[in-house]
């Protein structure tokens, strides 16, 4: 079978203009749904989570793929999908692309799917064009990125005994589950790649926010993956009869907790910028219709690229949270904040996409990803980059999430493009 790098008598050199080159916008698209029937469910989107039969057929279909377009391909001990094309240049270090094909449950056909097709898309141009590549090509389909970008993690910093024995949405522990799609428990550790050790890694993805599609943009050029703080706020009052007990000597935990989401949300949009601030979730005690609430706990999420901001608006909102407690004296209590640092692409790939992007003829905008990404754990090996395409009505993670065919392409091309401008540099 023809290698991608096209290592044979007739091959087009580099050194000849490939700004011509583009991917095939329909076969991308057939591909994309042909992937969509593995977990298909009656709302239109799929329910593919890892380790499931459908994420096992999916890996299958894709694994074809991989090899269809010439790439060797092989599980590596993480159980993720990898496909490899030696470069010309022995001496010069992989360039790796890729995403995931796992999805949340009711989630939609676009999520990693895009990025996972045209990763392969790009080695079948390759192949079919004759390009010979300097750099070794790898296309990486991650595994469970949705449950907590297992696969990209044991390349980027290994994976603990703790993770593995982590439940996944299939039922299975990541344990079950990565010996279940091929990978090797007893070589886990080869899996990881040391920082310096790859030339750099592309994403293609969805944006999964309406930004592009508002502001009428064709490819985002994504700045960095945000960092997350969490931490869980209790706020303890006393639980009394809701008939007998008058409104001004009621100690109401919920009446606090009320405020506090109020107080979070006023931090949060108080000062310029794009980070965001959630409380998604919340539990109330002892939670009847004719009892004060006495002891409320909920969830707290801050986002930003900015490390420095976020861990800011923690304290300023644990100090708001002091004076919110003596409105009724109750009283609050913030676990030990658990961090997720926020992952910076590089420069000089955010500059290559933009100047690629503008080569095709497409508009560009400089913007965070507000959503977690293999890209993220990759970083901590050597550098990456990320294009976003617009989701339509920002919808995602859900079986009404949808990128137009024409966006997919468009994305597609500024890839393969940044793909062969990275390599002649």
């Amino acid at each position: 079978m023809l290698c991608c790098t096209g290592l044979l008598l007739g091959l087009v050199s580099l050194a000849q203009s490939t700004s011509s080159i583009r991917v095939n916008g329909r076969r991308i698209n057939d591909h994309l749904a042909a992937l969509s029937k593995f977990g298909a469910n009656p709302q239109g989107g799929v329910s593919r989570v890892a380790y499931s039969e459908a994420d096992l057929e999916s890996r299958a279909y894709a694994s074809g793929l991989m090899k269809a377009a010439g790439l060797s391909v092989h599980i590596d001990a993480a159980g993720n999908i990898v496909g490899t094309c030696p470069g010309s240049d022995a001496t010069l270090k992989p360039l790796l692309l890729g995403s995931h094909i796992d999805s949340v449950p009711m989630g939609g056909n676009y999520d990693g799917d895009v990025g996972s097709i045209s990763a392969i898309e790009v080695a079948e141009v390759l192949r079919e064009k004759q390009i010979a590549l300097r750099h070794p090509l790898e296309v990486i389909i991650f595994q469970n990125e949705e449950g907590g970008t297992t696969g990209s993690e044991a390349l980027g910093k290994g994976l603990d005994q703790d993770e593995l024995n982590l439940v996944s949405q299939s039922g299975k522990t990541i344990r079950e589950g990565t010996r279940l799609i091929g990978g090797n428990l007893d070589q886990l550790a080869a899996a990881r790649r040391q920082p310096g050790s790859i030339a750099g890694y592309l994403e293609l993805h969805i944006e999964q926010g309406r930004t592009l599609e508002r502001e009428k943009i064709d490819i985002g050029v994504v700045e960095g993956i945000v960092g997350i703080l969490h931490s869980d706020v209790t706020i303890e009052g006393f639980a009394n009869h809701a008939g007998t007990t008058p409104m001004d000597q009621r100690h109401d935990a919920l009446l606090s907790a009320s405020r506090f989401v109020d107080k979070v949300n006023q931090v949060v949009t108080g000062m310029p910028g794009r980070q965001v601030g959630t409380v998604g979730w919340i539990k109330i005690e002892p939670g009847a219709y004719n009892v004060i609430p006495g002891k409320v706990v909920l969830g707290l999420e801050l986002r930003d690229l900015d490390e420095k901001k976020f861990v800011g608006m923690f304290q300023r909102i644990r100090t708001e949270a002091g004076a919110l407690g003596k409105l009724n004296q109750t009283r609050f209590s913030f676990t030990e904040p658990i961090l997720n640092h926020p992952a910076l692409t590089d420069l000089g790939m955010r500059k290559l996409i933009e100047n690629t992007a503008g080569s095709l003829g497409f508009s560009t905008k400089s913007m965070p990803s507000g959503a977690g990404h293999d890209a993220q754990e990759i970083a901590r090996i050597g550098p990456v980059g990320m294009i976003f395409i617009p989701s339509i009505g920002g919808i995602s993670h859900a079986p009404k999430e949808f990128s137009r065919p024409q966006d997919i392409e468009n994305g597609a091309n500024v890839l393969l493009q940044t793909v062969l401008a990275f390599d002649k540099r």
